[in-house]
């Protein structure tokens, strides 16, 4: 796997990790594409891309329950899910989707 597909791997786990939390946070709709789209975006900030304190500091701010441990434990589970969704070989259609996701995100 390439640098590049370690950002998109890296991005899909945020896309998905955020869908969680936002779950957890009561968020539904735009609300929740909003913040699983800004974890995604964090990916390639250098000065946000601590999603894990994000997410603590959100859980924290609204009084979800949830241990450090177990937030680690939903990254692991969704990093492993994120390379399973990444195609083993170039030109597949998901990887031109995760491709143009991780572009446009960036480019927002």
């Amino acid at each position: 796997m390439t640098n590049s597909d370690d950002v998109v791997k890296t991005m899909l786990r945020n896309k998905l990790l955020g869908r969680w939390a936002a779950e957890k946070l009561g968020l539904a709709g735009r609300e929740a594409e909003a913040y699983s789209d800004a974890l995604v975006r964090a990916t390639v900030d250098p000065e946000r891309n601590d999603v894990f304190r994000t997410i603590r500091q959100d859980f924290d701010a609204a009084g979800v329950e949830e241990s450090d441990e177990q937030i680690r434990c939903v990254m692991t589970e969704l990093m492993l899910k994120a390379g399973n969704l990444m195609p083993t070989a170039r030109g597949d259609s998901l990887d031109s989707a995760a491709v143009a996701l991780a572009r446009n995100l960036m480019s927002r």
